[in-house]
């Protein structure tokens, strides 16, 4: 059986990983082949050796470099100066519940986007308990601590079964997370 690989690159990966996966899987030694040169070696690392203009950086690349603290700017502290990374790894938790695009849905807890400056319990499209109905407050970052800490202690008679998060740095990161991803205005 003959492989045909695009590059010399993926020809010495593949038999790299043969190799060190244990080789092709007979009881025999095999003989290492050679490893064939690379040709981006030859070629300096900024630039296309198609073109020999400047690579362009990999979109994942910059979007992970767009998604950084400084959204946080004008946050005020504590989520000033919170984890992004963090807030999006806490936020993982909140997922299967809570959605933060615009126009997102409600899953089994209401659609968090826009909720910095909204009176409790009035996001359309989602049945609210009758303690939240009935709550008189906003939402603010500060309220928004409180509630996280531990939810049942923080408003009786809600529906949400979530023990809370219990660690402030990780409660401070996932809010500003929310915050960044929620559409929230610094003022």
């Amino acid at each position: 059986m003959t492989l045909r690989f695009a590059t010399p690159a993926a020809l010495a990966l593949s038999l790299a990983l043969v190799t060190a996966c244990g080789g092709s899987g007979g009881d025999e030694p095999t003989e290492e082949a050679p490893t064939p040169p690379v040709e981006s070696e030859t070629a300096p690392a900024d630039t296309d050796t198609d073109a020999g203009t400047p690579a362009e950086p990999e979109a994942e690349t910059v979007a992970a470099e767009e998604a950084v603290p400084s959204q946080f700017a004008g946050f005020p502290e504590p989520y000033a100066s919170a984890d992004y990374d963090r807030g999006r790894r806490v936020f993982l938790q909140c997922q299967s519940c809570h959605t933060l695009d615009e126009g997102g849905p409600a899953v089994l807890g209401p659609n968090l986007h826009g909720l910095f400056g909204r009176e409790v319990g009035t996001k359309e499209g989602f049945d609210y308990s009758s303690a939240l109905q009935e709550a008189e407050f906003t939402w603010t970052p500060e309220q928004l601590e409180k509630w996280l800490e531990n939810p049942r202690s923080f408003l009786p008679g809600n529906k949400m079964s979530f023990a809370g998060v219990k660690r402030p740095d990780d409660r401070h990161a996932v809010i500003a997370y929310i915050m960044a991803e929620s559409g929230y205005e610094p003022s």
